[in-house]
């Protein structure tokens, strides 16, 4: 169970991590980027946690439960703002940002 949920808390936080990280350059593409700006720091900082927590966990470190448990809370940040905006990649990016937080969050085993 524990290496399924593994499995299951990688692919998500891949699949956030492309999503914010074309969110972001979607972004930078809009005719406002300036206010786009926190979507563009926030996207980027969830795609880095996201990578950064798929690596720990694809190395099987001790430390992927505490990590995971933080982009969970990155991930719901990154959600938040995105659905500030009506963009569809901000949309899709939200999407993928809150599956990815349910998925850390179970992994951490902090589910509430």
């Amino acid at each position: 169970m524990v290496e399924k949920s593994m499995k299951d808390c990688l692919q998500a936080c891949i699949e956030c991590a492309q999503a914010c990280e074309e969110c972001a350059s979607s972004c930078l593409q809009e005719e406002d980027v300036q206010m786009m700006a926190r979507c563009i720091q926030t996207d980027r900082d969830c795609a880095e946690i996201c990578w950064t927590a798929a690596a720990l966990m694809s190395r099987n470190s001790p430390f992927s439960n505490d990590l995971c448990r933080i982009c969970a809370e990155v991930c719901e940040a990154c959600a938040a703002e995105c659905e500030k905006h009506e963009a569809d990649h901000c949309q899709a990016c939200a999407k993928a940002c809150r599956m990815c937080a349910e998925e850390c969050r179970a992994m951490a085993g902090s589910i509430s």
